[in-house]
């Protein structure tokens, strides 16, 4: 009596070869190739984690330098205070309008330069070189060449050039008016302007290449003008990036120190809060006081950052689809 043949599938074999190998422990040298990334992670956490859990525990604390007998653990006092300080709040109002302004006036600049340089004209490397020259700038650089070069109410360029304008109908008394007393957060806003449009035009123009051409060329075909290529594709394809250069540009611009520190030195309704945690430091010498300030701007800016870190991955899965 013969025994039935038992027949095999051809790809029985491989399927339980990769079944064994998928139960099979990881080789040690996956831990090999990580090991030497452990210095530079255990570097990282000293240099950046542990002088903020360092201030997050001084925040806690009562540390004047002015009374250094009356230091201790003082709860959430320092907390309150610096909630309840008028000073503060008028900080944060001054750092939200600082923030809204500058973010806003560089993205429609931005956007503006970066529609321009998606276009094909001869020496468009030459422009683009220069108008990313402001972004590489040193910020405090940046803003002593606004205080001087440009505000400066005797040499400066603006009342220059209406000196200039004036002498043209035969006038000899141009207005110079003091642009640093006269409007001084906008004058911090546009030193700030200046400086981050070009991070603004970056972004929006690398959406702009890598934007799908033959989608344009065909709405161009089926008669689509400029403004309508414009609001229903190019701007569509810009949000995203859009997001991400708000939201980037807001976790920079709200820890800006240089520009108000410089131009203005935090005076007339111009201090925001890294200036008002330098005040609270260095002329209050409130070290408890100022810890906790500086806590709240960097639970501020983790938002921010949070945000821009779920835009940035839901742009890399648009991408990849």
């Amino acid at each position: 009596m013969s025994t039935p043949s038992i027949t095999t599938p051809r790809g029985a074999p491989r399927a339980a070869s990769r079944a064994t190998a998928a139960k099979a422990p990881r080789p040690r040298g996956a831990w090999a190739r990580r090991a030497p990334l452990l210095p530079a992670l255990v570097f990282m956490i000293v240099v950046t984690q542990l002088p903020f859990v360092g201030t997050l525990v001084i925040s806690f604390m009562r540390w004047n330098a002015l009374d250094p007998g009356d230091r201790g653990f003082g709860g959430v006092e320092n907390y309150r205070n610096a909630f309840t300080d008028p000073t503060l709040r008028s900080a944060i109002v001054t750092t939200v309008v600082l923030t809204a302004s500058v973010v806003l006036v560089s993205l429609l600049l931005g956007l503006g330069l970066a529609l321009l340089l998606d276009r094909k004209f001869l020496g468009r490397g030459i422009v683009r070189t220069m108008l990313i020259t402001p972004f590489l700038v040193v910020p405090v650089a940046s803003a002593l060449l606004w205080k001087h070069a440009i505000y400066n109410a005797t040499y400066g360029l603006l009342n220059g050039t209406l000196t200039w304008l004036w002498s043209l109908f035969g006038s000899h008394s141009a207005p110079q008016p003091d642009w640093l007393s006269s409007i001084p957060l906008i004058s911090v806003e546009a030193s700030l302007v200046w400086q981050w449009t070009p991070f603004m035009m970056l972004i929006l123009l690398a959406g702009l290449q890598s934007r799908p051409s033959d989608v344009v060329e065909a709405a161009r075909v089926d008669g689509a003008g400029t403004w309508q290529v414009f609001r229903y594709l190019t701007f569509p394809h810009l949000r995203r990036y859009l997001e991400l250069a708000a939201l980037l540009g807001s976790i920079y611009v709200v820890q800006n120190f240089d520009a108000v520190f410089t131009i203005t030195s935090g005076g007339l309704g111009t201090a925001n809060l890294p200036y008002a945690v330098y005040q609270t430091f260095y002329s209050g010498h409130d070290y408890g006081q100022a810890s906790a300030e500086g806590v709240i701007v960097v639970v501020c800016s983790i938002l921010i950052a949070t945000l821009a870190l779920r835009t940035v991955s839901s742009l890399f899965r648009e991408e990849s689809l």
